[in-house]
């Protein structure tokens, strides 16, 4: 479970709008031991999923203020988080 800062933490609400609540969950986390191939294309399906997202932006300021480790975020792979400061 990951610590959420304080900025965050109020505004967990927006969770419930997210387009992937009613999507497979394999999309946006990688099963162990997955091929890079393999990861590219599910990583892009989430990608897509998360474009239309009525909430992307509170989705992604949450992964990188709390430092998520796993999975597709607000549109942003694990990879592609750590090339955002956390402001």
């Amino acid at each position: 479970m990951t610590v959420l800062t304080e900025r965050v933490r109020p505004r967990l609400g927006w969770q419930q709008h997210a387009n992937c609540r009613t999507s497979d969950e394999y999309f946006f986390f990688a099963p162990e031991g997955e091929p890079p191939s393999i990861r590219r294309r599910r990583e892009v399906v989430a990608k897509r999923i998360c474009a239309s997202c009525p909430v992307l932006a509170e989705c992604r300021t949450h992964a990188i203020l709390s430092g998520e480790p796993h999975g597709v975020w607000g549109g942003l792979s694990e990879h592609e988080r750590l090339q955002h400061p956390k402001s």
